[in-house]
């Protein structure tokens, strides 16, 4: 499978970067590489693109302002976006416009290839699973984070891990979480319609980001969740369906 991609970056050198990284790469073709953000605008309206490759500090419209255009004039066909960002502290906003990752500059390659391979991964498998209740591409939650509601996309969130006042939400474009105060009890609510399930009084878990089930336990990425006996019944039956 070939994926159409682009790259925006007002940096020459850093655009040449990525080309020769995307050059590196058989399964990625490369449409067209911008400088400008109105130009690189123009041209995903007019093409085909799977992947964007995303500058976030630039002159005129930002990478998180473009990605706001893109997703709300593409809407469930928008291309997937991996920003590359000097400043780790663009991590939430990213969340907020349905990124699929974001990279830290200067970009090595290994990091490059594991969130395209992401990417890659994404366009082929992403399917709602048997028996829930999914969502599309723009579902999405506000939760509270410090002073201000932040957007997370839903298909972006792996678990939550639930504490005395406050929630730990694990997402997909990055090794940490985001520190909500809510409750799980109010997150079941704003989920209910969501391929979600809590399994335990800690944890709900994204049931179509689960990678093993062992009797107790629920693994996501490296993580081992455990299932709780007072949740075991409702997550057997949604086991259940698989059989």
């Amino acid at each position: 499978m070939s994926i159409d991609c682009m790259i925006v970056d007002d940096d020459e050198m850093v655009l040449s970067h990525l080309r020769s990284l995307v050059v590196q790469t058989p399964f990625l073709n490369l449409l067209s590489f911008h400088t400008n953000p109105a130009d690189a605008l123009i041209a995903i309206e007019n093409e085909n693109l799977k992947l964007v490759f995303l500058d976030i500090n630039m002159p005129g419209i930002n990478g998180i302002e473009l990605a706001k255009i893109i997703n709300n004039r593409k809407g469930g066909s928008a291309p997937r976006i991996i920003f590359t960002t000097g400043f780790e502290r663009y991590a939430v906003d990213s969340y907020q416009v349905n990124a699929l990752d974001y990279l830290l500059k200067p970009i090595e390659y290994e990091a490059f290839i594991k969130a395209v391979y992401k990417a890659k991964d994404d366009i082929e498998h992403h399917k709602q699973l048997p028996g829930t209740i999914g969502y599309t591409e723009n579902d999405f939650i506000f939760l509270r984070v410090e002073y201000e509601l932040v957007k997370v996309y839903l298909k972006n969130i792996l678990y939550f891990e639930g504490f005395k006042d406050y929630v730990k939400v694990y997402v997909t474009n990055n090794d940490g979480y985001i520190k909500s105060l809510t409750t799980m009890k109010s997150l079941e609510e704003k989920l209910a319609v969501s391929s979600f399930m809590r399994v335990h009084r800690s944890f709900i878990v994204s049931l179509d980001k689960i990678d093993t089930i062992t009797k107790n336990t629920i693994k996501v990425g490296k993580t081992l969740i455990p299932v709780s006996e007072q949740y075991k019944e409702q997550f057997k039956k949604f086991i259940d369906k698989w059989f």
